[in-house]
């Protein structure tokens, strides 16, 4: 993280943004400023070491698909009807399928962040465990579960995650409420686009 980088920040203020266009349900979210907005949330991961290795490498790539589908499709709605047309919404590297895989990242982290403001002491053992297990645990075989289980004891302490995003307790607790508050009807926004087609969320 280069010095006085504030990527929590970053990550709050963009989810603000996009959290007023879904809010105001006259407008849909566009590629462009969402795909944007994922891509600020990629460094955290890379900041929770080996256990979350394969989270940040599988959700890197997800969020330069969609960046990409950014310079031709508008919107996520538009995104999801082509690839119903196109009859590939389940298959691998759709745009569908990397937008439910991206979701499911901001899910983890918001509830990653949940858990640390629940939680007191240094440790970020129990906090990510809890948002591994409600988030990608049900999605993932054994073999990626044991080794995620076992990267937990090399997570980085609480304070060490603060340093590497320039916060300090205060501040960072200000932008994790922010970006709680504004993913949240969001990820909703993306459940919905994909319920409302009849196309289900848990695959």
């Amino acid at each position: 993280m280069a010095d006085g980088e504030k990527p929590l920040r970053k990550i709050a203020e963009a989810f603000k943004d996009l959290s007023v266009t879904v809010n105001s349900q006259t407008q849909d979210v566009e590629v462009a400023p969402f795909s944007h907005a994922c891509s600020l949330v990629s460094p955290l991961f890379g900041c929770l070491g080996i256990a979350f290795k394969f989270a940040e490498m599988d959700y890197v790539a997800k969020v330069v698909d969609l960046t990409e589908a950014s310079k031709s499709i508008d919107t996520l709605r538009t995104m999801l009807d082509r690839d119903i047309q196109h009859n590939c919404v389940r298959k691998a590297g759709s745009h569908s399928r990397n937008l439910l895989r991206v979701k499911r990242g901001l899910d983890m982290v918001r509830v990653l962040f949940e858990q640390i403001l629940a939680t007191e002491g240094n440790s970020l053992k129990g906090p990510a465990s809890k948002a591994y297990d409600q988030v990608f645990a049900p999605h993932h075989g054994w073999a990626i579960r044991k080794a995620v289980a076992a990267g937990m004891y090399a997570l980085p302490t609480r304070a060490q995650l603060l340093r590497k995003l320039n916060e300090d307790e205060a501040s960072s607790r200000i932008q994790m409420q922010t970006y709680i508050a504004a993913s949240a009807p969001v990820i909703l926004y993306i459940d919905k686009l994909f319920q409302s087609r009849e196309l289900g969320i848990d695959w």
